[in-house]
């Protein structure tokens, strides 16, 4: 069986891209960076996603990118690939994929409005890609204005076999995994392993009502994989207990615009990346903002010492 399929379980984390304070691609950095999500203990890793900077990067630094973290990893890999057009997804997915990456995620073009449109490009999608690769669903109304019921997500699910992950970000969005996981055991869709993102906001819960698990970038994923832990060994308690520990950054880092600004904040106070740099355009963060990150870490770091943080 391969490491995505519609039972894949655990935390795949949304990789940021690094940045030097040029802008180049930092390898150095991402070599780190890498090394430290297989110490966390996360699942595998989803390259080039919204926070990853995807849309300002060429399709040679997208393909250098997925071959560099490859080449550095046995953790399966998943790749952004989103596109408004099939011409470009179909030259990503065939380079990434030759690179050794297991799957790609696809997220739809905000032009999308009916069910039947948004039925349509998706199946137009999986035969763009090849109906061997599988991929993953990216369901985030909030940030794409694509809103997909729990019928039309079935609806893909049974048209695309090649649709093996659900990305679930939908806010709010508990009733929505139920529903899917109730639309399972009726035998009208086929099961979906659904991964939930929103920087983790809401995994508490989310693995409570179904979800196989978190893919989301929150910049302590050692979090991520504790919840994820704690609930599949059935201990709730020690799930909510250390997810209310990080809740204040979680919900520090989740604002929209500053999110990734926070993230990357926070990996270069861990000795991640050698700088918290976003492409231009990007936003950054105030003297102000800063000193309230580091007043949370300065919190959370009493309560899971596995936050170092470097001066």
């Amino acid at each position: 069986m391969t490491p995505l399929n519609r039972n894949t379980k655990g935390v795949f984390a949304i990789a940021p891209t690094p940045f030097d304070k040029e802008g180049a691609i930092d390898f150095d950095s991402l070599s780190r960076l890498v090394d430290f999500y297989g110490d966390a203990g996360v699942t595998g890793l989803t390259l080039l996603g919204q926070m990853g900077e995807a849309p300002k990067l060429s399709h040679e630094e997208s393909v250098r990118i997925v071959q560099h973290v490859i080449k550095r990893t046995d953790l399966p890999i998943i790749v952004g690939v989103s596109a408004p057009g099939y011409a470009a997804m179909r030259a990503l997915t065939v380079d990434v994929m030759s690179a050794g990456a297991h799957g790609v995620m696809i997220a739809p073009p905000n032009t999308l409005r009916t069910d039947d449109q948004i039925v349509s490009y998706y199946e137009g999608a999986a035969g763009a890609i090849s109906a061997d690769v599988p991929f993953v669903l990216q369901d985030y109304p909030l940030s794409f204005s694509v809103v997909m019921s729990p019928a039309v997500i079935a609806r893909i699910a049974n048209a695309a076999p090649g649709c093996v992950m659900l990305k679930h970000e939908d806010w709010p969005g508990l009733e929505k995994i139920s529903a899917l996981r109730q639309l399972e055991a009726d035998g009208a869709m086929p099961r979906l392993s659904i991964l939930c993102g929103n920087g983790g906001l809401f995994l508490d819960f989310e693995t409570e009502r179904g979800a196989d698990g978190a893919m989301t970038g929150y910049c302590v994923p050692e979090l991520l994989v504790d919840v994820v832990r704690h609930t599949a060994a059935g201990d709730r308690d020690a799930a909510h207990d250390i997810f209310d520990a990080h809740l204040p950054l979680l919900r520090y880092e989740q604002q929209p615009g500053i999110g990734l600004a926070v993230r990357k904040y926070v990996m270069k106070r861990r000795g991640i990346l050698a700088s918290d740099t976003q492409r231009k355009p990007g936003a950054a963060l105030s003297a102000r903002a800063r000193t309230e990150v580091d007043y949370l870490l300065s919190r959370l770091t009493r309560k899971d010492s596995r936050v170092a943080l470097m001066a």
